[in-house]
């Protein structure tokens, strides 16, 4: 489609729209009815071997191993019955796509599965349409993502680039391990307080080098995406006063220990320290734990295809809710709330009959795709805190009244962040909408 270009907008604009988004991405599919669309009433095959609790908001109620987050419900409202409308294909590459971008997958996804790789005319992830209508903040780029790029190639993710408007607008990743959870580096570069000009001037000489040996043998667009990003990362790393951004070592002990020593839990403070540097758009993918892959049948994420209950209790849950608590409350504290709009989301939900094929049915306690009910999580930027919007039926398996798609979803975020105008010209000045469908979803901001 080519580089799109912005015009002016004529929608209502919020008076005071929020200055960013973080956006925490599940990764693997969450399960919904385990977390906080639960059914205490519903047989045992559905509702599962978890009970509720009451937290500091009365419409809210949310699984006993979220303790952390209870204290922080007035803070956050659940958005339950989000679907695809049975336009998705159940797998994840699809499930991305859609809750990223708005879009629903075209038939390419249906034929192609998880084997369908990200194009360049693939509608863009709703960060880098944020990004590219933003002003730049200070040094930092607009569109940040961490700690990885789902999933391990060849099969990477589609919905998390910018697609069609343009290479210029992708993220700027930050890898993080599990290893060492308080370092962060760029593609080939460590990001590190005492990298000297001089240092880095000559890392790029050398990898100009070779970067021009690369070109003459191989155009593919991914390759001048990654060549885009070493640029990038050169000039963010020559930049004077951005390096302290990256520094999490220089968080007090305390701080750190309340987010948790895992990389998903730095990831979140990183998330929040990009946040006060006025970084637009963060998006945090949650890192699989590779330890209990065997173990729940998955890549180590929320994808529990078994031991649904144990991984989500001993592993997923705990890390979750002392992480992610952590940032509610710090926004909170530091004032930035209210000027931070943020979305907890996933790819799809999980099935609510207990077992999976895959790991032996019923007794494998494992919980499959459900791309038909799914729920979401948003605080911050003007949402008011303590609600409960939609509502599901008996099983937790589809929207008992009005449904909500991805589409709604992600206009919900263009709203919060002032995001009115979608209209987009392609290469040869023809006009195009970026999001078409959905609508935001107005009863949430106070």
């Amino acid at each position: 489609m080519g580089k799109a270009a912005f015009g002016s907008g004529s929608a209502p604009q919020r008076k005071k729209p929020a200055k960013s988004t973080i956006l925490f991405f599940l990764c693997g599919g969450a399960s919904h009815i385990d977390m906080w669309d639960m059914k205490p009433e519903a047989p045992i095959e559905y509702r599962g071997e978890f009970s509720p609790i009451a937290t500091s908001a009365p419409e809210i109620q949310l699984c006993e191993h979220l303790p952390l987050l209870a204290r922080q419900a007035h803070h956050f409202s659940l958005v339950h019955g989000v679907t695809d409308y049975g336009r998705a294909t159940g797998d994840h590459h699809a499930g991305y796509y859609y809750n990223l971008t708005g879009h629903a997958p075209d038939p390419s996804f249906k034929l192609q599965g998880n084997d369908r790789r990200p194009q360049s005319t693939d509608w863009p992830h709703m960060g880098c349409v944020i990004g590219a209508q933003r002003k730049t903040a200070g040094k930092l780029p607009n569109v940040i993502t961490l700690p990885h790029k789902p999933s391990k190639a060849p099969y990477t993710r589609p919905g998390q680039f910018a697609g069609r408007i343009g290479l210029e607008h992708d993220p700027f990743f930050l890898n993080g391990s599990s290893e060492s959870p308080l370092n962060f580096s760029a593609p080939t570069l460590t990001l590190n307080a005492d990298s000297t000009p001089g240092r880095i001037e000559d890392r790029k000489a050398m990898l100009e080098a070779l970067s021009s040996m690369r070109r003459e043998l191989d155009h593919d667009e991914f390759v001048r995406n990654y060549s885009a990003q070493q640029a990038r990362a050169f000039q963010l790393l020559s930049a004077s006063g951005t390096a302290g951004a990256f520094d999490i070592r220089s968080e007090p002990e305390a701080v750190r220990k309340r987010y948790g020593s895992t990389i998903n839990g730095t990831s979140l403070l990183m998330a929040r320290r990009l946040v006060e540097a006025g970084v637009p758009f963060i998006t945090v993918f949650w890192k699989e734990n590779e330890a209990i892959a065997n173990r729940c049948k998955s890549a180590g994420g929320w994808d529990t295809h078994a031991s649904n209950f144990d991984c989500l209790r001993e592993y997923l849950l705990p890390e979750f809710d002392r992480g992610f608590s952590a940032l509610l409350e710090d926004l909170h504290q530091r004032g930035l709330l209210e000027e931070t709009l943020v979305l907890v989301s996933s790819e799809m939900g999980r099935k609510p009959q207990i077992g999976d094929p895959r790991s032996g049915g019923r007794g494998g306690a494992g919980r499959d795709h459900w791309t038909s009910c799914m729920s979401v999580l948003m605080a911050g930027g003007g949402i008011q805190g303590g609600r409960v919007c939609g509502r599901t039926d008996k099983h937790a398996a589809y929207p008992a009244e009005k449904p909500f798609g991805p589409e709604d979803v992600t206009k919900t975020v263009y709203h919060a962040m002032g995001i009115h105008n979608l209209e987009a010209t392609d290469s040869l000045g023809r006009p195009y909408n970026l999001l078409d469908e959905g609508k935001p979803l107005l009863d949430l901001f106070s």
